[in-house]
């Protein structure tokens, strides 16, 4: 089997949390080794920077300049292990890479905060070979709104930069994340996207009330916009217990599949951007096979499993 994770925070983990180790060998979730168990074809790796961590400072000026520091490590990775991992920016890319017998890498921004109202970065990000962002993280930002349990908050959306951002970001051909986002600021996002958009790492709300999750008209919308949504195995996204289990994250995927047809369900694990769940039966990339397994038991062709594993993200990237 094949696999095409659409979200982890491993350099986040390994360069501000942890500060130990490396791709090849960590205390992460995501590994080399694991990866290659795995069957992994592409992991895209997020450059995500905790706002908090840089208020007291120049704020969002300084997270861009660690975003700039993040594609630096993440290169410095691509080329220390590069027998087993290369970046890659398009599909082409990415199967060239598995003839090769190498697993292929997608950089990616997560909090777009970080471009600031200056156009100018998103090219620049693009040049330095990201290919998706995330609009939003949990705080209003120069795009817009994100996800809240304040219901006034929900009903906004993007700004008229975002607008503008996010007609750009099609234009290069940039995924445009809408993962985090508000339901306004998602609404906006595929009433002014040019090109591909995904959630990333998003699940359902009709199965656990998080507002980060997408509501059935949010999934037939993003379907209908030819776009995937990449299921997150953070537990307060799958159950309201918190409990991250396997039979949770296959009745995910099969919601996803009634309401947005085979095309549109996709992985986006998260792996690296949480902790704190007592139960967590798919700690690595390594045991995804458990749920592979699962929903075969549901009565899901192997055909159909292909779609959510791999063919479906690979559409995006395409």
């Amino acid at each position: 089997m094949k696999l095409i994770d659409m979200h982890c925070d491993t350099l986040w983990k390994l360069m501000d949390l942890d500060q130990r180790g490396d791709l090849g060998k960590s205390g992460c979730s995501i590994t080399l080794p694991g990866l290659k168990q795995a069957g992994v074809l592409a992991q895209f790796f997020a450059c995500f920077t905790y706002f908090e961590d840089y208020r007291e400072q120049r704020g969002y000026e300084d997270a861009y300049c660690h975003v700039l520091e993040m594609i630096d490590y993440f290169y410095a990775q691509m080329e220390q292990f590069s027998g087993e991992i290369a970046a890659a920016c398009t599909k082409e890319e990415m199967e060239r890479h598995e003839a090769e017998g190498r697993i292929s890498a997608f950089l990616t921004v997560e909090e777009g905060g970080v471009i600031n109202g200056q156009m100018a970065r998103i090219e620049e990000l693009y040049q330095r070979g990201v290919r998706l962002l995330t609009p939003v993280w949990n705080y209003e930002n120069c795009f817009g709104y994100p996800n809240s349990r304040d219901s006034h908050v929900m009903k906004k959306g993007l700004k008229p930069f975002g607008v503008e951002a996010v007609e750009y970001m099609g234009e290069l051909g940039m995924i445009v994340d809408v993962s985090h986002a508000s339901d306004g600021t998602f609404r906006d996002i595929l009433a002014h996207a040019r090109g591909p958009v995904a959630a990333s790492h998003s699940n359902c709300r009709a199965l656990c009330s998080h507002p980060r999750n997408l509501t059935d008209e949010m999934i037939r919308a993003l379907a209908e916009k030819g776009g995937v949504a990449g299921l997150n195995l953070y537990g307060y996204f799958l159950s309201d217990s918190g409990e991250s289990r396997i039979e949770y994250m296959a009745e995910h995927i099969i919601h996803m599949l009634r309401v947005g047809g085979s095309e549109f369900p996709a992985i986006g694990t998260d792996f690296d951007g949480f902790d704190g769940i007592e139960i967590l039966e798919i700690p690595d990339p390594r045991q995804m096979d458990r749920l592979w397994d699962a929903l075969r038991k549901k009565g899901l062709r192997e055909s159909l499993i292909d779609k959510i594993w791999y063919k479906n993200a690979a559409r995006i990237i395409e």
